[in-house]
């Protein structure tokens, strides 16, 4: 649908008319309202200057590349007259403009692509401004945000036009190898060749709401091979269910959420951290429990599961999404925190803390792709240099059929892989139960702690009665005698340390837990902060050569 030609000056009327809910409204209320429409709340495009305004600290942005050659590589007749009239009527010089600004006073590098530059398409001048500027954030070190909206490849270039996926695609490598952080915004439309690059690449994805974005429009699927598309397909909610974007941002809190990534982007100073001498105590006046206790209290639905403790023990949580390949398992969750001034990503399994969620979350129990957004989280910490603390709490990985389809085997074992690798800290908290290897898939720690409650084994008791004594009715017994414990396990070296539950972990003891681990975490962070990447991978891989 044409969307109505907004906001020319002289020449605008003085209402818009919605081309979502056709209700007629005034345009100074859609500029107050950050081009939504007051009445459905349909998202205009924005165009480059206003997206500037909206995002960017006032008097900040400095373009770059403006005066680049334009040709005509293919010679194709009316282009060279089209590209003129374009400029004259848009007053830009290409369909992205670039350059660096700071957003809530975190400086960063910006691209803005522009959808009335012939629909936002790519063609050797966009790409190249797109690629000069990578190349230049990467020699200033700067993180890269980028606007995405096209139509695609342009098709007066033809395939030099193609060969702009690559060449962006190519710069962005060597800024993600040099460390450096990108981000794209997907908005309304990106398609074609840009989502089949640069649109795709960001270390962290955000989109505004109900935009589209796909690789093949719907008019080119529909025509082409005459399917019928369902409704929502395409749009940035079907992507963040299908695990290809972090979060959908309202365009008010787009400034706001970019800065915070920005900033957590920037807080890696350890030395802002300040740990408290922690309580010593153990907590363990309370009732000593038996393993099978201890088995039935981790499973109870009352006790604190990951989000209850990230929420206390961290100032503040970005929860990202999706494993980039096939879906957002929602037992996985996991984001940058930030602890004192340390920015930390935090991975968890979460199952719930009533049973419509438990339901949702798969009770604790993470498919391929929850193994598989946690570690594309550790690789992103991995890159921005931050510590990874991980919060195990699982009956063990999905044995389903649909998760032995999409390689659970396959995704547990690449997290062992890479983890055993990883050049920052990385700790693991056994908060309840660590079933088996699927617990294990979040725990190749430099340290394993572990609640005093909680429990840790090769599978369920009632799979080991099973299994050895033909009799899961002798659960109770065989949680007796397969060392499941804390304490059991830090006789054996498994684990590093016991946290203390003042109790049983409940409601009324999170509070005290949460403050042992904020102190505690802490010194862990102080201590291998000091170790270069080689030696926290060298330290790692002696704590499991030993066993």
């Amino acid at each position: 649908m044409k969307l109505p030609n907004l906001f020319r000056g002289k020449e605008a009327p003085d209402y818009i008319v919605c081309p979502a809910c056709g209700r007629r409204a005034e345009k100074q209320d859609i500029v107050i309202n950050n081009y939504i429409c007051t009445y459905c709340g349909h998202y205009y495009r924005v165009r480059t200057n206003n997206r500037i305004k909206m995002v960017v600290d006032r008097g900040s942005f400095k373009p770059w590349f403006n005066d680049l050659e334009v040709v005509n590589p293919l010679d194709f007749p009316g282009y060279d007259d089209k590209l003129a009239a374009t400029r004259e009527k848009t007053g830009l010089d290409e369909g992205v403009t670039v350059g660096e600004c700071t957003i809530g006073g975190e400086k960063a590098v910006i691209g803005i692509c522009d959808a009335r530059f012939l629909m936002g398409s790519m063609g050797h001048v966009y790409g190249e401004k797109i690629t000069r500027t990578v190349e230049r954030a990467t020699e200033e070190k700067l993180p890269v945000i980028m606007f995405t909206c096209s139509g695609g490849a342009r098709m007066q270039e033809g395939i030099i036009s193609l060969m702009q996926m690559e060449k962006t695609s190519a710069a962005f490598k060597r800024h993600s190898d040099a460390g450096l952080l990108y981000i794209t915004v997907l908005t309304d439309p990106t398609t074609g060749g840009v989502t089949a690059s640069f649109a795709m690449l960001g270390d962290i994805i955000l989109g505004e709401p109900q935009a589209l974005v796909g690789f093949a429009g719907p008019r080119v699927i529909e025509q082409t091979i005459g399917q019928k598309l369902p409704e929502g397909f395409q749009k940035t909610e079907f992507l963040l269910e299908h695990g290809f974007c972090d979060s959908i941002v309202e365009r008010q809190e787009l400034k706001s959420t970019l800065a915070h990534i920005l900033k957590f982007n920037n807080g890696t100073m350890v030395n802002a951290l300040k740990p408290k001498q922690a309580d010593k105590s153990t907590g363990r006046d309370a009732e000593v429990l038996t393993a099978w206790e201890k088995v039935k209290a981790v499973r109870s639905i009352k006790r604190p599961s990951t989000l209850a403790y990230i929420e206390r023990v961290f100032d503040s949580f970005y929860e990202l999404h999706g494993d980039r390949y096939f879906a957002d398992d929602k037992c996985v969750v996991g984001g940058l925190a930030a602890l004192g001034g340390q920015s930390v990503m935090v991975i968890g399994v979460e199952k719930g803390q009533d049973m419509a969620e438990c339901k949702r979350r798969n009770f604790g129990m993470p498919s391929p792709e929850g193994y598989r957004k946690a570690l594309r989280l550790m690789k992103l910490a991995e890159k921005m240099n931050v510590p990874v603390v991980t919060f195990v709490n699982t009956p063990g990985a999905f044995p389903g059929m649909e998760a032995e389809e999409n390689g659970q085997g396959e995704a547990i074992a690449r997290n062992l892989y890479e983890m055993a690798a990883l050049k920052v800290p990385v700790l693991a908290l056994m908060i309840g139960e660590g079933g088996s290897g699927g617990a294990l898939g979040l725990a190749v720690g430099n340290e394993v702690w572990m609640m005093e409650n909680a429990t840790y084994s090769v599978l369920s008791p009632e799979g080991f009665a099973s299994i050895l004594w033909k009799d899961g009715k002798r659960a109770s017994e065989a949680a007796g005698v397969m060392c499941i414990t804390a304490d059991d396990l830090k006789r054996l070296g498994v684990i590093e340390k016991i946290i203390p539950e003042y109790g049983v972990a409940s409601e009324s003891t999170i509070g005290a837990i949460s403050d042992f681990l904020k102190d505690n975490i802490a010194e862990f962070i102080v201590k291998y902060s000091k170790m270069s990447g080689r030696e926290l991978a060298d330290q790692r891989y002696e704590r499991f050569r030993k066993f």
